[in-house]
């Protein structure tokens, strides 16, 4: 099963997510739903960098494929229009991954924790 925890700050703003697992849908190479899911977690680090133009390595980041791990936080000191940006970002990604979850409850948990 694959497990995402979205870490909302006192602000309810997106500060990190953190994927881990694999949804055992289907055999290696052919799961949908695993694939997914590393599709957004990692078109949205990318959009991080791309989109909102943070530099790869103010972003906390680490990414295990074998292992079935994206953890994914920003840096704490961003200007209003870059935390926007982001914010957009990960509201993005939390939409895709509720609509993952709708589909594929058995397979995929979305829970939130405070930071």
């Amino acid at each position: 099963m694959i497990k995402v925890t979205i870490y909302i700050d006192q602000q309810n703003r997106i500060e990190r997510y953190n994927i881990t697992g694999h949804a055992g849908y289907d055999v290696e190479g052919k799961d949908i739903v695993c694939a997914a899911v590393s599709m957004l977690g990692q078109t949205t680090l990318l959009a991080l960098v791309k989109v909102c133009n943070i530099g790869e390595e103010k972003i906390g980041y680490l990414m295990d494929d074998k292992k079935g791990i994206l953890d994914v936080e920003i840096p704490t000191e961003l200007d209003k229009d870059t935390r926007n940006k982001v914010e957009t970002v990960f509201r993005t990604f939390e939409v895709g991954i509720q609509s993952i979850v709708e589909n594929y409850p058995e397979y995929v948990t979305l829970k939130y924790r405070e930071v």
